[in-house]
């Protein structure tokens, strides 16, 4: 916490005072009457005092002629620096004003907008932020006055003030030691004529105890009777508890067997219709989505027309596509004159022969060979003849028959046009139907379609097998109820616990059971056994219970009363064992501290210091002799320079994370100037962790501050009449 601004109304002499505080170390330098322990004191009312106490020392802080309705009021404007769990440091602005009004005071605390009027809330939130617990521990900790700095050199009163220090002017500690052991001395003393509370108890219960003894003879058949009985009852009861355990349990599991059988049936009767879901879904899915939008029988028809008119247009067009060759020349050669070739060569043959029948008739060798020549001459003009005449007659019947043809199919390509016309309007048409472009893609649609519809008797048929004739509506509620149901039969069987997962486990309970009831009944029958003998046994035990009852409210409170004790020691023995380990954790604090502090204020000549635990005794090295030697046998200065450095250390340690400001004043009146600047080098290495604010009367500081702040000493003077009067002066008014 770190205040920048200070306002002060009707304290001692300062009516209206409004001082600007640095952050780091900030000096308040004024003559003897100026104000400075006013203002101390204003800082300390305002973190430590609550507004509403009406505590004398209140009353003798108002100014003179302050009015009668006018309060003493101390107002703050700071900021509060938390540590944040990343690490990083949250800075927040807040005012507070305290009217000290008696039980009329008010407060007013506001942190980033939050306000607090609450007194209590108040003072609670301040010493979070402050790590101040009350006024007193801020008068022992965050706040020197020079005259604490000022105690006589003896390790006594060094130790006292470490102490009063460490312990933050808390006395609750000594108290709650004392009360306790108060209590402990009522509870353990063994006076005759004032015994304690313990001894009192004792001797009743070693009387009661006697009397108890004396009966016991009586009562011992009484009480093995009684034992044998509580024995036979509990016995019975253990059965009668183990039987209703057993019972129970095979209740469970024969209800876990019709749990199984439930969830099995579930489970079936769940993935049955869970298929007939999906299978309904995929049926209403391809019934919405046929590949042709006319049914299939009318696609079927359609394709059947398309293909035969797809036929017959291709043979039309292959008809029509057929090349019609018309030649109207006729052969180079007639007819007639190679049948006259033909006729020539017959007649020449004819000679021939005739020659050859003559000369052979005649003997003439040479009409006879003329003959052959003849003849073969005739033969073969003869045979060309009739190949020219044959292929001429060829020709002229291939002309016939090709002028033939011509004429049919000129006379039928206009028929044949027509009916290619005719077809390809009737694809054209059938095409439109479907949508479709040529007699491949409707092929292909038809395919897609057969598939399709195949596809959706199939599912329909599966859908059939599974659920039959039930709406396709209704299947997701049943399926739903069925995974229900499957989820409440495991719910039930999981309740049931690890008796529903035993297999076979009812067989081997209804065994168990039965020999339960076996032990049942015999138990049954030895505590009939046993009340029998202690009704037989005639001995009156009223008067060694009464006694009986008298010693055991006796040793319940031994009992107690030891236990009180033993609570009281702990406590004692816990107390001292904390102020042990607070003491031994702030020597060793103090030691680290005063070993880095000490040298800067001593100018190096002393470094090592130790700390007796139990004794709070301060020794530093001598480095002349290297001996230990107690602060007390130093100077004066050394050891107001050893009780500084011990109160920076215990202004870290009993602070913990708190962060008040520091308020010194001058406690440094004693040192030399070296030795002042030290000192106020140690308070400015404090600066980074804690504003500092010290009070002083010289000017040596000013060089080291951040902010100083000169106040004016009072100017009035005594009238003449009254100078040598011997009256003092109002402590008021000369408080500096």
């Amino acid at each position: 916490m770190r205040i920048s601004t200070l306002r002060i109304h009707g304290l001692r002499r300062h009516r209206d005072l409004e001082l600007t505080l640095a952050p780091g170390l900030t000096v308040v330098r004024g003559p003897n009457e100026s104000g400075k322990s006013t203002v101390q004191r204003a800082i300390e009312l305002g973190l430590a005092r609550r507004p509403t106490s009406s505590a004398a020392d209140i009353a003798a802080l108002r100014s003179w002629g302050l009015p009668e309705g006018d309060r003493p009021v101390v107002e703050m404007v700071f900021e509060d620096e938390q540590e944040q769990p990343d690490g990083t440091i949250r800075v927040r602005a807040g005012t507070l004003a305290k009217e000290f009004a008696g039980a009329r005071g008010t407060v007013r605390l506001e942190i980033d907008g939050d306000v607090v009027t609450d007194p209590a809330l108040a003072d609670e939130t301040l010493a979070t932020m402050t790590g101040i617990a009350g006024e007193a521990f801020l008068g022992a900790t965050a706040s020197v006055r020079h005259r604490e700095m000022d105690i006589p050199r003896d390790d006594a009163a060094l130790r006292d003030r470490l102490q009063s220090s460490i312990s933050g002017g808390d006395r609750g500690t000594s108290q709650a030691k004392h009360r306790l052991e108060v209590a402990i001395r009522g509870l353990t003393s063994q006076g005759q004529k004032n015994p304690g509370r313990l001894k009192v108890a004792e001797d009743a219960v070693a009387g009661a105890e006697a009397s108890v003894r004396a009966g016991e003879e009586g009562l011992k058949r009484l009480e093995a009777d009684r034992d044998a009985l509580s024995v036979a009852r509990e016995a019975r009861s253990q059965a009668e508890t183990t039987l209703a355990e057993r019972r129970a349990l095979l209740e469970k599991a024969r209800q876990a067997e019709q749990l199984r059988a439930q969830r099995t049936v579930a489970e079936e009767r769940y993935e049955r219709y869970r298929q007939a879901v999906d299978v309904a879904a995929e049926v209403q899915r391809l019934e919405g989505t046929h590949p042709s939008a006319i049914p299939l029988p009318s696609l079927e028809q359609v394709v059947a027309r398309l293909r035969a008119l797809d036929a017959r247009a291709r043979e039309l067009r292959a008809a029509l596509g057929e090349i019609v060759d018309v030649d109207f020349e006729l052969p180079t050669a007639s007819g007639p004159s190679w049948r006259v070739v033909a006729l020539v060569g017959i007649l020449l043959a004819l000679g021939g022969v005739a020659a050859i029948i003559l000369g052979l008739a005649a003997a003439m060798l040479v009409v006879a060979g003329l003959g052959v020549v003849l003849v073969v001459a005739g033969a073969l003009v003869a045979v060309y003849g009739e190949r020219r005449r044959g292929a001429f007659d060829a020709a002229v019947r291939a002309r016939e028959m090709r002028e033939s043809e011509i004429t049919r199919r000129l006379r039928g390509r206009s028929e044949l046009e027509a009916e290619l016309r005719q077809c390809e309007s009737d694809i054209a048409a059938q095409l439109a139907l479907v949508a479709l472009e040529d007699l491949p893609a409707a092929e292909a649609l038809l395919a897609a379609e057969r598939e399709h519809v195949a596809t959706l008797g199939r599912l329909t048929a599966q859908l059939d097998g599974l659920v039959g004739a039930e709406p396709r509506e209704t299947l997701p509620q049943v399926r739903d109820a069925a995974a229900l149901e499957i989820e409440q039969k495991t719910a039930a069987l999981d309740a049931l616990g690890p008796i529903a997962k035993e297999p076979r486990a009812r067989e081997r309970l209804e065994v168990e059971v039965r020999d339960v009831e076996a032990a049942l009944e015999r138990a049954r029958d030895q505590e009939a056994a046993a009340r029998a003998r202690l009704d037989a046994n005639t001995v009156d035990a009223e008067q060694v219970a009464a006694e009986a009852e008298r010693l055991a409210a006796w040793r319940e409170e031994l009992e107690a009363l030891r236990r009180r004790e033993r609570v009281y020691s702990t406590a004692l023995a816990a107390i001292v064992r904390a102020e042990t380990a607070t003491m031994k954790r702030a020597t060793r604090f103090l030691e680290r501290r005063m070993r880095a502090d000490l040298p800067r204020l001593t100018g190096g000549r002393y470094r090592a210091v130790s700390i007796d635990d139990a004794t709070l005794d301060i020794s530093v090295r001598v480095p002349e002799t290297g001996a230990e030697v107690p602060v007390a046998r130093l100077s004066q200065g050394t050891f107001d320079q050893v009780l500084l450095a011990a109160r920076l250390g215990l202004v870290r340690f009993v602070l913990g994370g708190g962060r008040p400001p520091l308020l010194l004043d001058d406690p440094f009146v004693t040192f030399d100037p070296d030795r002042a600047a030290a000192a106020v080098g140690a308070l400015r290495d404090l600066t980074g962790d804690f504003q500092v604010i010290l009070f002083t009367t010289s000017d040596r500081y000013d060089a080291f501050a951040d902010a100083v702040i000169a106040l004016a000493a009072p100017t009035e003077l005594a009238a003449p009449d009254e100078q040598g009067a011997g009256a003092a002066p109002d402590e008021q008014g000369s408080a500096g």
